[in-house]
């Protein structure tokens, strides 16, 4: 295939996409790429930038890593079911799978539940020429199923021993960090057998922005032969619930030694009124582009 073979096959996939939104009065929307205030996530690394150096009124921003602040502030102000597709920007990043920009596609539904987004994200890979099998498993049945661990009652110290005797480390602070490292070498390798699989509701201990209920945060991540493809919540809608996170996720950047962002008083003052019942997620397009030649 040549060069202008692929971009066709490209702007075809990106024309199939927004015909989906389209059909379903999904508007697309552009939200600003250079912010006064950097991600607090505590893995994810904002690219910092100066600007206007050359004519005195130097300061710095920062790319954004996800459009999905800015996309909220517009729900708050009533904007309705929204997407984006966009670049976005993260620091120290390596592998063969992650890079330091790529393009994302990120959509919010009023009125969805995880189950109902799950649903609809399966309508969206059928219109690409994705019409695989679906799987759906629950965090806790995938790490029992495949790896005989009841991890919503293990604790910290027994997934530790349990960690070892996979030869894995356990030199981590937080119980998060290694029920994510368990997953990744347990439970992962599995996923490869199927097309198309959702492991949902995680441990309340990787809630992030997604409503916690009980033990269990009500996000969902999406396999695709083994490879993760999008990462969806069960959202987060008042102001005092996200400085809760921001100031937990500061915290533990601190501790790590990273940069520790003031707290976003900005997106606390836009959200103010709370957001709509909504659930959103997060699409890598590299990842997702890539596997329609697989199926």
């Amino acid at each position: 295939m040549n060069m202008q073979e692929d971009l066709k096959e490209y702007n075809d996939f990106l024309q199939k996409i927004r015909a989906f939104f389209n059909d379903q009065n999904v508007l697309e929307v552009q939200t600003p790429t250079l912010l006064s205030t950097p991600a607090t996530d505590v893995y994810i690394d904002s690219l910092r930038v100066k600007l206007n150096q050359d004519i005195g009124l130097e300061q710095t921003q920062y790319l954004h890593t996800s459009p999905e602040l800015e996309m909220k502030k517009l729900l708050a102000k009533g904007s309705g079911d929204i997407y984006q597709i966009c670049p976005v920007f993260r620091d120290n990043e390596q592998g063969s799978q992650n890079t330091n920009e790529f393009t994302l596609l990120e959509y919010y539904r009023l009125g969805f539940d995880i189950h109902q987004l799950m649903d609809d994200m399966v309508g969206s890979l059928k219109t690409v020429g994705i019409d695989s099998q679906v799987t759906k498993l629950s965090y806790a049945q995938a790490f029992l199923e495949f790896g005989d661990i009841d991890i919503l009652n293990t604790d910290f110290s027994t997934l530790k021993i349990i960690a070892k005797t996979h030869g894995l480390t356990t030199d981590f602070e937080w119980i998060e960090d290694l029920q994510i490292l368990l997953f990744t070498h347990l439970i992962e390798p599995k996923l490869q057998a199927f097309p198309l699989c959702f492991i949902f509701d995680y441990p309340a201990s990787q809630s992030a922005l997604a409503k916690v209920e009980g033990r269990v945060a009500h996000r969902f991540e999406l396999y695709m032969n083994g490879i993760e493809i999008a990462n969806g919540y069960d959202e987060l809608r008042h102001a005092d619930e996200y400085k809760a996170v921001f100031e937990q996720e500061t915290a533990k950047r601190e501790t790590l030694k990273k940069h520790t962002p003031d707290l976003n008083k900005g997106y606390l003052e836009a959200i103010q009124s709370s957001l709509p019942k909504c659930a959103g997620v997060a699409i890598g397009m590299s990842r997702l582009f890539s596997q329609i030649n697989l199926k």
